[in-house]
């Protein structure tokens, strides 16, 4: 099997650059006409000092064609390699059998520590679909992160720490019942939570109430810590739920409170490196020579804040993994926030403040607009999911009554739609989610990948256990244009593993698997598929069969499940 083309192209071209620096410029053609790779000359202008034009020229009429690299062409300053394209299809073809349903994987990562912090739900308040894309993008940088070799810790960053938990236990003491909220879960520390603040304004002395009680907890009151971790439990009990139908996974829930007695010594060491100023009482950390206002540490309280926090965890969390990267996948809201901790990481000294990265992700609404906590106004995660779920089970139900299991492929329709919501475009994208538009089996959704992979299946199911067959494929047959080009995406499906990693950005495989599936519908409608000549037909069932695989496995780094049949 061959497969390093780049580096057999870069060892035939004759120009002054070492073959490492030739290979790099290499890139894959994307219109088959013009070949299969391209070098672009223009950067060698100025050192043989000629236009790209001649040099391509000069180049091509030297490189010396094999039975890999079959004829080469000087256009416009390029030069177009055209390799043995059915060597090419089935080199593809048996990397993706021969890697057992995880084509893509890699050891690159092996030996390195990626720790990301996402998702990080708020004790007692709803799992609403603001935390979607936090979600989603987290648990497939997870996976893929996962799949190229690296150790993965998964950290949901609680958010339960701060005078609203005092607030809570004053609301629940006059308002709640243990029995009630057992039965109702966060729908009813909610409707607490809700009502707290609107009994607030007309009865001061429940802010005064709020904060005693949330000093309470900070001194570890047995009372107001069996409140605390029984809100914390109610919570969980019920996020855990919606985490489970997602298939999103997490290796550590150290959350705010975990860090409370972990402030003191990073403050005194900013302190000890002249890093620390008094402002008004409170005390900053001045980066206004970096172009951003103060970094606020301690208010003028006495309290901390996120900021405090989270230097305590990102130094925490160095010691604990040694982590080579730490991902915060958090809202573009907070990027100042972010480039503020980091800075005041660095300006201390610690060189590791460098892999320290805020993957930021726009906003995630429905058609009325944004959500507020306080007033009550959200929209449950777990009722997207349901509706979404529902819905998918009507359109299965219209297109295939008498598909098996039902419920359960539904269950994967209507959960992979809205995960694809948040993982399809580019993350800083703000998402207007629409039920009709995710679960539409026609467009670019998940419900169109899962069914071009159920179609896949289907096929194959036809003609019986293909790989059992004593006829060799006449692989002839995959040399025409729509094999070619579904074949060479299937070939970019590891590149586009390692690029989502390395630019924290999931929907680079997104994309690469809807082209993939519009290529398989392109070359199933125009190729015959199973047909008399049936050494024809096993080498394009093998193409199928790859197709499948494939789609398989990007949708399963991106947490979603592909049904057999749809």
């Amino acid at each position: 099997m061959f497969n390093n083309y780049k580096q057999l192209i870069a060892s035939k071209i004759k120009a002054p650059l070492s073959t490492a620096e030739l290979e790099s410029l290499i890139t894959e053609t994307a219109d088959d006409a013009f070949g299969d790779y391209a070098f672009p000359c223009f950067k060698l202008a100025r050192v043989m000092r000629m236009s790209p034009v001649q040099i391509a020229q000069k180049l091509a009429a030297e490189v010396e064609l094999d039975e890999h690299i079959v004829k080469v062409e000087a256009v416009n300053g390029y030069l177009n390699f055209f390799v043995n394209r059915l060597e090419l299809t089935w080199d593809i073809i048996s990397d993706v059998f021969a890697a057992r349903g995880l084509y893509g994987n890699s050891d690159i990562g092996a030996g390195k520590t990626v720790c990301i912090d996402y998702s990080s739900v708020n004790i007692c308040k709803s799992f609403h679909i603001g935390h979607l894309s936090t979600t989603a993008i987290g648990s497939a940088l997870y996976k893929i992160y996962t799949a190229l070799g690296y150790n993965v810790v998964g950290i949901n960053h609680l958010g339960d720490y701060g005078t609203q938990f005092g607030k809570m236990i004053v609301a629940f003491k006059l308002w709640g019942d243990r029995e009630v909220a057992e039965r109702e879960g966060v729908a009813e520390l909610q409707r607490l939570y809700v009502k707290f603040h609107q009994e607030e304004p007309s009865n001061p002395q429940l802010t005064e109430q709020a904060r005693a009680w949330f000093a309470r907890i900070e001194k570890g009151d047995p009372e107001a810590q069996e409140l605390f971790e029984f809100f914390k439990r109610v919570t969980l009990d019920e996020v855990m739920k919606i985490y489970r139908r997602l298939n999103v996974k997490f290796d550590s829930w150290n959350g705010e409170s975990f860090f409370n007695d972990k402030m003191d010594k990073p403050l005194q060491m900013l302190r000890d490196k002249g890093l620390i100023t008094e402002s008004q009482g409170a005390q900053i950390v001045d980066l206004s020579e970096y172009g951003m206002p103060p970094c606020l540490l301690v208010k003028s309280d006495g309290s901390s804040l996120y900021a405090t926090r989270d230097i305590a965890a990102a130094i925490w969390r160095k010691r604990e993994y040694d982590f080579d990267k730490c991902l915060y996948v958090v809202a573009y809201q907070q990027n100042l926030h972010f480039k503020q901790f980091f800075k005041v990481l660095e300006l201390a000294g610690f060189d590791w403040a460098k892999d320290l990265v805020h993957v930021a992700f726009g906003m995630v609404s429905l058609e009325d607009g944004a959500m507020s906590t306080r007033k009550g106004n959200v929209v449950l995660l777990k009722d997207v999911i349901d509706k979404a779920v529902a819905k998918a089970g009507e359109i299965i139900a219209d297109k295939n009554p008498n598909l098996p299991n039902r419920d359960k492929v539904a269950e994967q329709v209507g959960v992979g739609a809205v995960l694809f919501s948040a993982l399809e475009s580019s993350r800083i994208k703000d998402i207007v989610f629409s039920y009709d538009r995710v679960l539409n089996f026609d467009g670019e959704t998940s419900p169109y990948l899962q069914y071009t992979c159920a179609r896949c299946n289907s096929i194959l199911e036809k003609v019986g256990d293909y790989k059992a067959s004593k006829v060799v494929g006449d692989y002839r047959a995959l040399d025409d244009p729509e094999t070619l080009r579904l074949v060479k995406l299937i070939g970019a499906f590891p590149q586009a593993v390692q690029d989502a990693a390395a630019k924290y950005e999931p929907s680079i495989i997104s994309a690469l698997l809807i082209d993939i599936a519009q290529a398989f519908n392109r070359f199933y409608i125009v190729r015959r598929v199973i047909s008399d000549n049936l050494a024809e037909q096993n080498a394009r069932l093998q193409v199928v069969d790859a197709t499948a695989s494939v789609l398989k496995r990007g949708l399963a780094l991106l947490g979603i499940e592909a049904p057999d049949k749809m």
